[in-house]
């Protein structure tokens, strides 16, 4: 995948993320970088410990990676409650 489809998909994953675990708007940079991070994150954790596939191309990108998100902005929630 190109640098910009990874953009794209990143920012639309993120997006989706945080508007399925109901946080605060990131805006376009921080949604492209959770979206990128959930990518990883939801890949890891759909294929190697789950052993499902959301299938190839863009939508099962999409969808992997926002998986991912809502993993990554419940941790982050989790940490940053701890610390107030």
């Amino acid at each position: 995948m190109g640098i910009i489809a990874t953009l794209i998909v990143g920012a639309i994953a993120g997006w989706l993320g945080g508007t399925i675990y109901k946080g605060s708007g990131l805006g376009l940079i921080g949604n492209i970088i959770v979206g990128i991070l959930g990518g990883g994150v939801g890949s890891w954790l759909l294929e190697r410990v789950l052993r499902v596939s959301l299938g190839g191309g863009w939508v099962g990108s999409i969808l992997t990676g926002a998986i991912g998100a809502v993993v990554i902005l419940f941790v982050i929630n989790l940490i940053l409650r701890k610390k107030e």
